[in-house]
């Protein structure tokens, strides 16, 4: 061994991050169920393996994770791994290696792209599903804004000067820098310009199973069937009421729990409020969301929604998951 290997403090990655990272740390809950090298295997072919070695994709994945967990911006991550031992540690820095730049997580993504993250969604949850986290009998469905300006005065500006009466979704894409974005409405009082998240969490433990994520404008119910569970009850809210809907539950024999409309001559004013109570605890999954988006375009927001997922999920399994095991272990 050199005299500089004998200077430096830690030998191994290993070392570094036993030394740095707390036993009860949710990072190593993380680094115990889920194996990264294989997560992320297919990734590899997205390099060459000719020429000067970068920085390894493994890497690359958990410092997006950590971005989305913290929800740090780019700038904020590359602070992060570099300076927060923790983070440097769960990523795979060793003491002395050098970390990515910000630049570096934007074309990471794009390298990525939205299929294969929504690949790499579908795998981790996969394997949260053997640790017991899913349920598969009732899940809950909803959409939550995704906002990308709080006003377009001047859009609208350049709208009427070159002769539109006004800005609306039909020519808004002309003049925004999110050509992708458009106005939705939840209600007369619920207004905003941008994208709209789609999910189905499944009621087990509030786990998200299925994304989508569509320009505002897009009505829920026109996206449903698409992130339906296989099986199990279904709850959603007024929105979904639509009859298409309740034949598609039905076609796919999936039980109905939409809650109907209250001009609907067969509502059960009792059986929708028992229909609220169930669904309720699991109304934050889409509520205490991220609501801005950070990039502008739907593929780009579209990867926004699948790594917020992801971490999301990764961050209540790092709590669920000792709870568990200490249960069986009282057990």
């Amino acid at each position: 061994m050199g005299e500089d290997e004998q200077s430096l403090p830690f030998r191994t990655e290993a070392e570094f991050f036993n030394a740095v990272v707390p036993a009860d740390h949710p990072f190593r809950t993380l680094l115990r169920v889920i194996d990264f090298k294989e997560l992320v295997e297919p990734l590899h072919s997205l390099y060459s393996s000719i020429g000067e070695a970068g920085i390894d994709v493994e890497k690359g994945v958990k410092c997006l994770i950590v971005q989305y967990w913290e929800d740090y911006s780019d700038r904020e991550m590359e602070h992060a791994v570099r300076e927060n031992m923790a983070v440097r540690g769960f990523c795979g820095f060793s003491f002395s290696e050098g970390t990515p730049d910000h630049s570096y997580f934007g074309k990471l993504r794009k390298r990525i792209g939205t299929k294969r993250i929504a690949n790499l969604f579908t795998q981790v949850n996969e394997i949260l599903e053997n640790h017991g986290l899913f349920g598969k009998t009732f899940s809950f469905i909803d959409a939550s804004t995704i906002i990308t300006k709080n006003h377009l005065w001047n859009e609208r500006d350049k709208a009427i000067k070159d002769g539109l009466d006004t800005l609306n979704n039909s020519n808004v894409g002309k003049y925004a820098a999110d050509k992708d974005a458009r106005w939705g409405a939840k209600s007369k009082n619920n207004i905003w310009f941008g994208h709209k998240l789609h999910e189905c969490v499944d009621m087990r433990y509030g786990f998200i199973a299925k994304v989508r994520v569509t320009p505002a404008n897009v009505p829920d119910n026109r996206v449903i069937a698409s992130i339906l569970p296989e099986s199990g009850m279904v709850f959603c809210d007024k929105l979904y009421d639509t009859n298409e809907l309740h034949q598609t539950l039905k076609g796919r024999n999936i039980a109905d729990g939409v809650i109907l409309k209250n001009n609907r001559k067969n509502k059960d004013f009792r059986k929708d409020a028992w229909r609220s109570q169930i669904r309720m605890p699991f109304e934050g999954t889409f509520s205490k969301r991220n609501k801005r988006a950070r990039y502008r375009g739907s593929s780009k927001v579209t990867m926004q929604g699948f790594l917020e997922a992801i971490a999301y999920n990764l961050k209540k399994a790092a709590r669920i998951i000792p709870q568990r095991e200490a249960a069986l272990v009282v057990g």
